[in-house]
């Protein structure tokens, strides 16, 4: 059956996308893509998909708009408490073992979640010897990552997650709030480290204690997931962690051998010894 003249025009913009910026959404879900590339043709005022591809194609600064709409940068700190909870009850012991550690946060969007565990690791006493690598293809969500200044009226929600995540003390303690902003404590930046990483595309570039990568593969077709589990697996280090997304899994992975199930209400995965 022939596809639709707005799949093919989807399609053709996709591989216009990859052969002028390099940005690779190939094996993306495309009915994902289809939603977001819908609500961009509103944004920029253009009827079709094709006049999208034109402009973007001549403007560059059209591209670096239509990236917010093509990624998903919906976050918040401590998101899903229990997964956090999990990392200090069932991680951070092991943790504790290795005299220096290494943390990468893939799809790290606007970086709620990279401090989020940046506290927690401080609360638990590893901050000082951690490295987090934080990554995402959307350079304009690393810029806002780097700078760690929220909304201020977000900062109730996000305080209820670190509660119920364990946590002992406020998270007030970490920031500094003036003009409706709340500005993170910039002892906490001196551990990270903001890169663009293109799971589609590139390679590992660090061995690391735990990957957290949570609800970025459900944007991904069942290929693109299995390349960028086998990154996590060439990351990770023996018995090191990986944490997925609520409503993701390992199940139908190719490398699902290579990991054993530590909590799985909360997506956290070990691998294996002999992986």
């Amino acid at each position: 059956m022939p596809g639709s003249t707005f799949d093919i025009e989807m399609r053709l913009l996709i591989e216009a996308v990859y052969l002028k910026y390099h940005y690779d959404f190939r094996g993306y879900a495309m009915a994902s893509l289809k939603r977001r590339l819908t609500a961009a043709m509103g944004r920029f005022d253009c009827s079709s998909l094709s006049q999208l591809q034109d402009r973007l194609l001549h403007d560059a600064s059209v591209f670096a708009q239509l990236l917010d709409y093509m990624t998903v940068q919906v976050s918040e700190m401590f998101r899903d408490p229990a997964y956090f909870a999990s990392l200090r009850r069932e991680v951070c012991p092991l943790l504790r073992t290795y005299p220096s550690l290494k943390v990468w946060v893939a799809g790290c969007s606007t970086g709620e979640e990279v401090y989020s565990l940046a506290i927690l690791l401080r609360e638990e006493g590893l901050l000082d010897r951690t490295l987090i690598y934080a990554t995402d293809i959307n350079a304009e969500a690393l810029r806002k990552a780097e700078a760690g200044i929220y909304e201020l009226d977000r900062m109730a929600a996000f305080t209820a997650n670190h509660q119920r995540s364990g946590a002992r003390v406020s998270l007030a303690d970490y920031y500094t709030a003036a003009y409706g902003r709340a500005a993170l404590d910039k002892s906490l930046r001196k551990h990270i480290v903001f890169s663009d990483h293109s799971l589609a595309t590139d390679s590992v570039f660090a061995e690391v204690h735990l990957v957290s990568c949570r609800n970025v593969l459900i944007y991904f077709d069942r290929p693109l997931q299995d390349r960028a589990v086998g990154l996590f697996r060439e990351a990770l280090v023996r018995k090191g962690y990986l944490g997925l997304g609520s409503k993701e899994s390992l199940r139908f992975s190719a490398h699902a051998g290579a990991f054993v199930e530590v909590v799985r209400a909360d997506r956290l995965f070990q691998k294996r010894g002999d992986a």
